[in-house]
């Protein structure tokens, strides 16, 4: 992970600020989606989209056709951001009411994956990151799908990760006083899966068993 540029370096809770890929890249690769902000013509825009890590890059994809997909593969600079919250802190005043989390910002331009070998294999890492091993067992991508889809690497050169833990910072003064504090934690997880009509007699593979 390169050294943090100092346009990275937060302005607030900078000792809550990491820069090393340790810190980084679990966040990553835990998260789902990210947000994809940019400008065009002083216009922003901000896109949540799926992503996946593979070394130090993250990948997205989407149709040739998309906007959004057209504007950032030209190499404008984005700001990716993504953000796991653990838990509502709750302490005695609202004002020192907060949350424990965990986020990456990166700050990148998108490289087109021209070789179509690299560009299934970036397909195949987003679909079983989504869907756990779920790549085998889905029938083959077919060669128009693939020329119908762009894929976007992101260097993490310019990422930085913050995060908070642990029970309220309640004010000295407010200690004492008779009111409930603590976490409330917060869960977001695969549940049991629900067959569509056309698969209700087909059984459940195993890589969707134990989600």
């Amino acid at each position: 992970m390169a050294t943090a540029l100092p346009h990275l370096i937060p302005s607030r809770s900078a000792k809550r600020a990491h820069f090393d890929a340790e810190s980084i890249y679990p966040i990553l690769d835990e998260a789902l989606f990210c947000t994809i902000s940019y400008s065009v013509d002083n216009q922003p825009f901000s896109i949540p989209t799926s992503f996946v890590r593979y070394e130090d890059k993250i990948y997205i994809h989407g149709s040739v056709g998309s906007h959004f997909i057209r504007q950032i593969e030209k190499g404008i600079p984005v700001c990716i951001t993504v953000m796991l919250v653990d838990d509502l802190v709750v302490a005695k005043s609202a004002f020192s009411h907060s949350v424990n989390y965990r986020s990456v910002v990166i700050f990148s331009k998108a490289e087109i994956i021209e070789d179509i070998d690299k560009k299934i294999e970036s397909f195949e890492w987003l679909t079983n990151k989504i869907v756990p091993d779920s790549w085998e067992y889905l029938r083959p991508v077919k060669n128009n799908e693939v020329k119908k889809t762009t894929a976007l690497a992101f260097s993490l050169d310019q990422a930085s990760a913050k995060m908070r833990s642990g029970m309220p910072l309640d004010e000295e003064e407010d200690l004492e006083l008779p009111i409930w504090s603590g976490l409330i934690p917060l869960s977001n997880k695969r549940l049991t899966p629900i067959a569509d009509p056309r698969s209700e007699n087909i059984p459940l593979p195993t890589h969707l068993q134990h989600l």
